[in-house]
């Protein structure tokens, strides 16, 4: 029996995507997902990519992946990885595969001088929760995640209307982002 790891590849895109699907139905949040085939493909193998995949191969069949991107800490002065996304099919689990994806992730923070592995899971998911636990993962819970989609925070919840934004600045490097008024 073999497990190989290794990084998503061009033309992939609708295996990444399938894996999204599978992990949202086990979350129950298949009515969550809005992403198609072409913004994974966008997203993994453009020019600059800003999310990364790992496969996971049992016998040279994809069974799981990790999705992640680089974070930053501004406390460490480093960046780290934001774990997005672990899953394995569930007739593989049990088998050491979810644990080799996060050691090939800490495997690639410790090589580039990253300094944090983090991700989130739900507060259901007594089974990832244990899993994590029993790897040493040290639980957060004095934080609270926040999150908003972009539409909804660019609307005032009691007005129902869109929030007066300024255009970005065009000479800045980086993303170009709108200030609030």
């Amino acid at each position: 029996m073999s497990l190989a790891i290794r990084r998503a590849r061009p033309g992939e895109a609708g295996l990444v995507f399938d894996l999204v699907r599978e992990l949202a139905e086990y979350e129950k949040l298949s009515h969550e997902v809005e992403a198609t085939v072409a913004d994974m493909d966008a997203a993994l193998f453009a020019s600059h990519p800003r999310l990364f995949c790992e496969i996971a191969e049992w016998e040279g069949v994809p069974v799981g992946f990790a999705v992640w991107f680089i974070n930053f800490s501004t406390f460490s002065g480093r960046s780290g990885i934001y774990l997005e996304d672990l899953f394995v099919r569930p007739a593989h689990r049990g088998r050491g595969i979810g644990k080799a994806l996060l050691v090939n992730l800490a495997q690639q923070c410790e090589a580039n001088g990253w300094s944090r592995l983090q991700w989130s899971v739900l507060d259901w998911n007594t089974p990832s929760i244990e899993f994590y636990k029993s790897l040493g993962a040290v639980l957060m819970d004095e934080w609270t995640r926040n999150a908003r989609r972009v539409r909804r925070l660019l609307t005032d919840p009691e007005k129902g209307r869109s929030i007066n934004t300024v255009h970005p600045q065009r000479d800045l490097p980086g993303p170009q982002v709108a200030a609030t008024a």
